[in-house]
């Protein structure tokens, strides 16, 4: 069996951790499973011209690990981030948030060998924003006014391009219910 066929195979799902919206693999686990399976195996955290071990655009930074497994090599380019998955400012950056970076490139790099690799699945799919929704209590008071003001649904529906109340954009929504409240 081949390297990424071994460690593709192994179960990780009891050593994950939930984020927010992501899952977190040990890299003490992950790394310890890899070295009982490829003792040689062997990672490298790359350091900048200063020696500094993580690398900057003066604005971000985001640190170079790779991990090298039977002559192969991959590396992983990660950036510092903050507990929301955000860049960190550089001027910010603590020696922390570098380590915490590396663990996971540490991680990431593994699972290109094959470990674990379900979890980044879909993961550079471009995120959603989150989009603010009027808030039952809004709702409520249009629906309540425009009963009290005999004011025609559809017609607003088809002024806004919305199928329903609650997709009214949250821009207009405080100046509607004012208008509804002056009529």
């Amino acid at each position: 069996m081949s390297v990424f066929e071994t460690l593709n195979k192994i179960d990780v799902n009891e050593h994950t951790e939930k984020k927010g919206n992501l899952t977190y693999l040990s890299w003490a686990w992950a790394y310890r499973v890899v070295k009982q399976h490829f003792p040689l195996m062997t990672y490298k955290t790359y350091e900048n011209d200063l020696g500094f071990n993580y690398h900057t655009d003066g604005s971000t930074c985001w640190v170079k690990v790779s991990t090298t497994i039977e002559e192969l090599e991959h590396i992983e380019y990660l950036p510092v981030m903050d507990f929301r998955n955000k860049s960190i400012p550089k001027d910010v950056v603590t020696s922390m948030d570098v380590n915490n970076a590396i663990q996971r490139a540490l991680t990431k790099s593994l699972a290109r060998h094959g470990l674990g690799l379900y979890i980044y699945a879909g993961e550079d799919l471009p995120i959603e924003p989150e989009v603010e929704k009027v808030s039952a209590s809004q709702l409520k008071l249009i629906n309540t006014l425009m009963s009290k003001k005999n004011v025609d649904r559809q017609k607003i529906k088809d002024h806004y391009k919305i199928t329903t109340l609650k997709d009214l954009p949250l821009t207009v929504v405080q100046a509607f219910i004012k208008y509804l409240e002056e009529l």
